[in-house]
């Protein structure tokens, strides 16, 4: 057990199919994967985590970006709106939920959190030129 990290009940054995150790070794793990190009595995220990841990922003955002690096955009969505639901105040999160949701192909769900992404923080260049695709297609759609 690492100190002030586990509980005894998370460092205990794991039970049949969950990974061993505690939702910090989770997490560690899972983010390691994830910086290591192994979204998929990454999501698959990450969603114990979030299971484990519901109400943590850390593992949700973590979770949700392996969701999306493993194109799981649908999932990657629910998690990122999760993220914003929670605290409305997550750039991030807005520009995530955005993101997820063009790559579902719902360009028109996808510019009210992209919008407020810009919104909270103009400065941020990912965020703007995100926008700025999202309402390139969708004036290209209306021109049709």
């Amino acid at each position: 057990m690492v100190e002030g990290r586990n509980t005894p009940d998370e460092a205990r054995e794991p039970t049949q199919g969950a990974p061993g150790g505690g939702v910090y070794e989770w997490f560690q793990r899972g983010m390691k994967l994830l910086r290591e190009g192994s979204p998929a595995a990454a999501a698959a220990l990450l969603e114990r985590a979030a299971e484990a841990e519901p109400g943590s922003r850390s593992v949700r955002e973590g979770l949700a970006r392996a969701q999306f690096n493993s194109r799981q955009y649908e999932k990657a969505a629910d998690s990122f709106r999760s993220i914003v639901d929670a605290n409305p105040t997550e750039d991030y999160a807005y520009f995530g939920l955005g993101l997820a949701l063009w790559r579902t192909g719902d360009m028109e769900a996808a510019h009210e959190p992209l919008a407020i992404a810009v919104a909270m923080r103009p400065d941020h260049k990912d965020y703007v030129t995100a926008l700025k695709n999202v309402r390139a297609t969708l004036r290209a759609r209306e021109a049709m």
